[in-house]
């Protein structure tokens, strides 16, 4: 046995493999595919929701981080459309890869939204239309996800376990590119 020091240290090794049981919910490929498509995308609110809901899951954003991600914030570097230095959990400084189908759904809502500055996901009214300039309640997008899991019989599923569904796909498939961009 170690003494509690060493254990400790050990433990704070950036990279070290965790073994245990996973907790909470991640989506298949075919799962994952079928959420992303649920949105209606005729509508505005229906291009909106399938942004956020591939930024969640070909990003593994979490809300907080979804929701203050601005225009000005894609950036594409080295032939690669990134949001550098996201702020995270525990203000860790992180740059986000985004892959290009997840690219593709937030120009298509940016285009039919008309928005060319400031945040990227705003409110969008029964009647489909802005109607201010952010998202400030994180339980929205709570609801957003819970509505089209419910929509395609996928039960229980929050936010958080779309991010652990980017950890699973991007660990199992080696890339990011299992998102499709129809």
């Amino acid at each position: 046995m170690l003494d509690p020091a060493t254990a400790a240290a050990i433990e704070r090794v950036p990279g070290v493999e965790r073994r245990g049981t996973r907790v909470g919910n991640w989506l298949m490929k075919d799962q994952a595919n079928a959420l992303l498509n649920a949105p209606d995308p005729q509508t505005l609110t229906g291009q909106r929701d399938r942004a956020i809901l591939a930024v969640l899951l070909g990003c593994g954003l979490r809300r907080a981080e979804l929701l203050r991600i601005n225009v000005e914030n894609l950036q594409q570097r080295e032939g690669r459309w990134v949001l550098p230095d996201m702020t995270g959990k525990g203000k860790r400084i992180r740059t986000v890869t985004v892959p290009a189908g997840v690219k593709a759904r937030i120009d298509a809502w940016l285009s039919a939204a008309g928005i060319t500055t400031g945040r990227i996901f705003r409110p969008v009214n029964k009647g489909d239309v802005i109607v201010g300039t952010e998202i400030r309640d994180e339980k929205a997008v709570w609801r957003l996800v819970m509505r089209y899991a419910k929509a395609t019989d996928l039960g229980k599923l929050a936010p958080h376990d779309l991010r652990r569904t980017w950890v699973f796909l991007t660990k199992t498939a080696k890339s990011q590119f299992w998102l499709l961009a129809r």
